[in-house]
């Protein structure tokens, strides 16, 4: 195989090709870095991370028998993710066999520590899940179909609620309570929160940590979701103020049943967003709250966007809108939900507009208040 190397710029004849060399290298860039991420995803995947954080340093051997896994296997990757910089050898002239692997630290939190703000590992687990569905993906984006959320598998799943949750669990009560008549609001005794396409549980458990006085009730449409929230409410000793429930978001309770409602991460996947925020409006209050969490992306599309609406347009070629087209007659949003679009979604639904909340530097998010008419 052949390749030119990423600081490739001219021709074989030393003549300027005009971009053609360097942009050869970025996609050849990109290639590393797709191979490295499926790798973190075996490293993820088969444990291999997380024994070589609790007993490394290890040789292939070792860590192939911690993990149950085949030592010509584990060789390769070791050696591979040391060529790649993510792992640490001890002595790399010794023989194959005796050769002693580290984790860093800094990189172990990064692809084990499940509640540090830097967990990344997921991200792997995502794009796995994705991998699966490339054919399917060419016929939707043939025919005008789509590829339903579930058809991602336990990869998606698991990874979408894992990304989120330590947000979730170290920084939504803060946020919340930064924003005083939210605050207020959510403290009151006796309160009823909604969370709309709540997934995991993750947002709910947080909710009700940060409430006490508080019963939530999470809504998602996804079964295996719901079962793993239950889970995680019923291990976070929570349970008692905590339902779920598998209902559509156009299928929510009796009208002003709830003080406020949230959508966290999930209005832009829904394939009639309008008639969910309707049946929110109407299931809410008068006085309650009513907020949505999504992309913060930039306020218009614009070509040189940065690293945030590169990442969110590839979630959104590859799982969001795929997912909401596959339900006929869906609007078919996307990922890069703008402002602008979250606000005529609101007006339609009957609210008077939006608002956005002084919440900042939560990981990629803004938190935006529908405002009552």
């Amino acid at each position: 195989m052949t390749i030119q190397s990423s600081d490739a710029h001219a021709t074989a004849d030393g003549v300027d090709d005009g971009g053609t060399g360097a942009f050869a290298g970025r996609v050849f860039a990109s290639a590393l870095g797709c191979f490295e991420t499926l790798s973190i995803y075996l490293g993820d995947r088969l444990g291999w991370y997380r024994a070589l954080a609790a007993d490394g340093p290890l040789t292939s051997s070792e860590l192939a028998g911690r993990t149950g896994t085949h030592e010509r296997y584990a060789r390769e990757w070791l050696e591979q993710q040391a060529v790649s910089g993510i792992l640490d050898v001890g002595d790399p002239s010794v023989e194959a066999a005796e050769r002693r692997f580290s984790l860093p630290p800094a990189h172990a939190e990064v692809l084990t520590d499940a509640g540090s703000l830097d967990y990344l590992a997921p991200l792997a687990r995502m794009i796995a899940g994705v991998a699966t569905q490339l054919h399917p993906l060419l016929d939707a984006y043939r025919t005008g179909g789509g590829v339903a959320w579930d058809r991602y598998g336990d990869d998606a799943r698991e990874a979408q609620g894992d990304i989120n949750r330590p947000w979730f669990e170290r920084r939504l009560g803060d946020a919340l309570a930064s924003v005083p008549s939210l605050h207020e609001l959510l403290s009151r005794p006796g309160t009823r929160i909604a969370d709309v396409g709540c997934g995991h549980g993750w947002s709910t458990i947080a909710l009700a940590r940060a409430y006490p006085e508080a019963s939530i009730d999470g809504l998602d449409i996804d079964e295996p979701a719901l079962r793993a929230a239950r889970e995680h409410a019923a291990e976070a000793g929570l349970a008692d103020r905590i339902a779920f429930h598998l209902v559509d978001g156009e299928e929510l309770a009796e009208a002003s049943a709830y003080d406020a409602a949230f959508v966290f991460e999930a209005l832009h996947d829904m394939p009639r967003p309008v008639e969910v925020l309707a049946a929110i409006r109407a299931a809410v209050r008068d006085d309650g709250a009513v907020v949505v969490m999504d992309e913060a992306v930039a306020p218009h599309f614009a070509p040189d966007g940065d690293e945030l609406e590169r990442v969110m347009y590839g979630y959104s070629l590859f799982i969001c809108l795929p997912d909401s087209l596959s339900t006929p007659g869906s609007v078919g949003t996307g990922t890069v939900m703008r402002q602008s679009t979250l606000e005529r979604y609101a007006k339609d639904a009957g609210f008077a507009g939006i608002e956005a909340l002084p919440i900042e530097d939560f990981a990629m998010f803004r938190f935006t208040r529908l405002l009552q008419a």
